[in-house]
């Protein structure tokens, strides 16, 4: 598989994230009393699967129409040549980035690490907010110009009136084969 650069490093920042944060939770919350409460994991686990399949699923369907509208030819996976403005991309900027949010929350539950979940968790959330809001922009004025600029304008970037539309779209490309 080829990726970019740019697709590279965002993969590395995940991963630093995501394990960075349990880590560092797992050391800090070693004497919590929540660490050691079997019906706190239980109940974490239980919202972190539902949180990480739902995040999935959102991810799947808007990466679905990244694909189907904004991939000309045989390009590196995960990256766009032509301007999404179709499908789930009509209704928000990012949908995949906004579904792919939930991500550091679902796993600091699943985990069951308290830090995690009430402080680590939420600041990655916003931290992978502003890097959508400021780089992803940047990038994208950059590759499409002018046509990003007016499709910016008329489209927000996260809109919560589509998550309906962003978890229950069906596979359209399962059912095609």
């Amino acid at each position: 598989m080829k990726f970019s650069k740019s697709t590279i490093i965002r993969i590395i920042l995940w991963i630093i994230m995501l394990l960075g944060g349990a880590f560092f939770s797992l050391y800090y919350d070693l004497n919590s009393p929540l660490f050691h409460s079997w019906q706190f994991h239980l109940i974490t686990a239980i919202l972190g699967l539902f949180i990480i399949k739902v995040s999935f699923k959102a991810a799947g369907n808007s990466g679905r129409d990244l694909k189907k509208y904004g991939r000309v030819g045989d390009i590196p996976r995960l990256e766009t040549n032509k301007l999404a403005k179709e499908g789930l991309y009509a209704c928000m900027r990012h949908p995949m980035l906004f579904a792919l949010t939930l991500l550091p929350l679902g796993w600091a539950l699943l985990l069951g690490l308290p830090t995690f979940i009430f402080v680590i968790a939420p600041l990655e959330m916003i931290f992978i907010i502003a890097m959508v809001l400021t780089l992803e922009e940047k990038e994208a004025i950059a590759k499409f110009g002018n046509e990003y600029i007016e499709y910016k304008s008329k489209v927000p970037a996260f809109h919560l009136k589509c998550l309906k539309q962003l978890l229950r779209r069906k596979n359209e490309d399962s059912n095609a084969s």
